[in-house]
């Protein structure tokens, strides 16, 4: 039996740290020295998603009006972003890194939702 471990709850609280990571990891890594755009692209969707989980109606969202559908789908969103773009734009090394590693194990977390908190199929 697959285990599915992460909740609605888990996720919601996993995100803040997610995109204060996603905000701060480009400053600790030096990504904007050579690329701006590999630094930007990372600092956006940590804004983006602190945004999106404070909107989002789970426990811990503060205003609460974005159904957490949505939320779930941008998520997916965000992870064909950050899997696409080090091979569209051509990044390489630790950059390209970067965005894959934090891209692919999306689909993971994706799967270990319990069935029940899946309102939406991520792409």
């Amino acid at each position: 039996m697959f285990l599915r471990c992460i909740t609605k709850s888990v996720h919601a609280y996993l995100d803040y740290p997610v995109a204060l990571g996603l905000i701060a990891m480009p400053f600790l890594f030096g990504l904007g020295e050579t690329a701006p755009l590999v630094f930007w692209l990372s600092v956006a969707a940590g804004v983006a998603a602190s945004v999106l989980n404070v909107l989002t109606d789970h426990h811990p969202g503060i205003v609460q009006v974005l159904p957490y559908s949505l939320h779930f789908t941008v998520d997916g969103l965000v992870r064909l972003t950050f899997v696409a773009a080090p091979i569209v734009m051509g990044f390489a090394g630790v950059k390209f890194g970067y965005y894959m590693v934090l891209g692919l194990p999306v689909p993971a977390v994706v799967g270990l939702h319990q069935s029940e908190d899946r309102t939406a199929i991520a792409p």
